[in-house]
């Protein structure tokens, strides 16, 4: 189950209203419990089945004992063995209708959520830093990283097709800088573990974190393997302790990791087609924190400001925002968004995401934890968060500290990761 089927038997109008708030059609509610009640009266119809199959067998082997003729007995035997199968068949159908409505109803929102349709209705909390004036005509990445030879769009192209690039020379060690650094800060000053983490996953492993089903088409498989390849490095972290039960004194527990993200970008075409934004291969350092329910909410606040505490150092302008109920994640109960200043645009782009699960994916994934050794399991809640998006930070870096001559100065924070070096660039002809 992926939400707690008593919460629709206890309280449904809650649930309705929450589904609805998503702008799901709340007859979902009505259609589980339907299937819940339908399940439960099949369980219990057969249970009074397998109650009288044992009295009849008691019965046959009395006759039996007794040399009487049994044949009426085990007649009657045979035709509840019957309806015992035909009402098991039944079940197993209902269980799995329930199972697959119940999968792709989203996790429920934070009373905190705003109500809005789209992205445009996302409500801004705060903003950090003052975007920068230029005294020369500013170029975008996508011009700057090619006149600098930092990437290669068209031999990538060549090799994978749209929305690949090869990172070269300084663009490269650019990009690894940004891993080593983030990574590095997240593990001696924020207290996280550092991961490195498969990149192929199976198919359990989409489901427990919400990827599967309903967003399979956003995945790139390897069909002959019945493997995924990640999207982010949340999945992979979220289930390591997929079907565990977490030891007392382990939570909160705390994990980051450097990985390739791959992504299809369903339903892209036509976006950020230019540059490092959107590309169907990419590296990202992703948070992973396992909590006590009653942690979940202050870690979301910590594990935020700790993304944020990257573009702070790296001293690039961004601003957070709360989405909205039309712009929220499938399996999120409360998400913040951080955009960082991209002068391209003109505007904020999104370069972290950070949620709070609750014990959605948990459930989904059977994660639980004890409190004691002699205490009941209880579902652990799971949050995740960007920290950060390293393509879209190389963008902002290369847009916002740009020189007129067409060199990048490299912000100070990343100076010792870059080997020393304070500029990339401009090349010379």
């Amino acid at each position: 189950m992926m939400l707690d089927i008593k919460l629709f038997r206890t309280e449904p109008d809650l649930v309705k209203a929450k589904v609805a708030k998503r702008g799901m059609d709340a007859q979902v509610v009505d259609d589980v419990l339907a299937l819940d009640e339908q399940r439960r009266q099949l369980i219990g119809e057969a249970e009074q089945m397998k109650a009288e199959r044992n009295k009849v067998s008691g019965e046959i082997a009395q006759k039996k004992r007794n040399k009487e003729n049994a044949d009426d007995v085990i007649a009657e035997m045979r035709d509840l063995g019957d309806k015992i199968k035909a009402s098991d068949e039944q079940l197993t159908k209902v269980d799995k209708s329930l199972t697959d409505t119940l999968s792709r109803i989203p996790n429920l929102i934070h009373d905190d959520v705003p109500e809005g349709a789209s992205d445009e209705e996302n409500v801004e909390l705060k903003r950090w830093g003052t975007p920068r004036t230029f005294d020369f005509e500013a170029k975008a990445h996508w011009d700057l990283v090619e006149e600098l030879k930092m990437v290669d769009f068209e031999r990538a192209a060549k090799v994978s097709g749209a929305r690949f690039v090869f990172l070269t020379g300084e663009g490269a060690q650019l990009e690894r800088a940004l891993m080593n650094y983030m990574v590095t800060k997240h593990t001696t000053q924020h207290g996280y573990t550092e991961m490195m983490v498969p990149q192929l996953v199976n198919a359990d492993s989409m489901y427990g974190t919400g990827q599967l089903p309903k967003f399979e088409e956003d995945l790139f498989k390897v069909e002959q393997e019945g493997l995924y390849t990640i999207p982010t490095a949340e999945v992979p972290l979220t289930n390591y302790y997929r079907n565990e039960v977490i030891a007392p004194d382990v939570l909160p527990a705390k994990f980051t990791a450097q990985s390739a993200c791959y992504r299809s970008e369903a339903g892209s075409a036509g976006r950020d087609t230019r540059g490092l934004i959107r590309l169907h291969q990419f590296d990202k350092v992703e948070m992973v924190r396992f909590e006590k329910p009653e942690d979940s909410w202050a870690a979301l606040e910590e594990m935020t400001n700790h993304a944020e505490a990257i573009l702070e150092e790296l001293e690039l302008p961004y601003r957070r925002v709360i989405l909205c109920t039309g712009d929220i994640g499938f399996g999120s109960s409360k998400t913040y968004d951080i955009e960082v200043w991209l002068p391209s645009y003109d505007d904020y782009k999104e370069i972290s995401s950070c949620s709070n699960i609750t014990d959605f994916q948990a459930r989904r994934s059977n994660i639980r934890f004890k409190r004691d050794k002699t205490a009941k399991p209880e579902l652990a809640h799971t949050l995740n968060g960007s920290g950060l998006a390293v393509g879209r930070t190389f963008a902002a870096i290369v847009e916002n500290y740009q020189n007129a001559d067409g060199s990048v100065t490299i912000p100070e924070a990343l100076v010792p990761f870059m080997g020393g070096k304070t500029v990339i660039g401009p090349v010379t002809q």
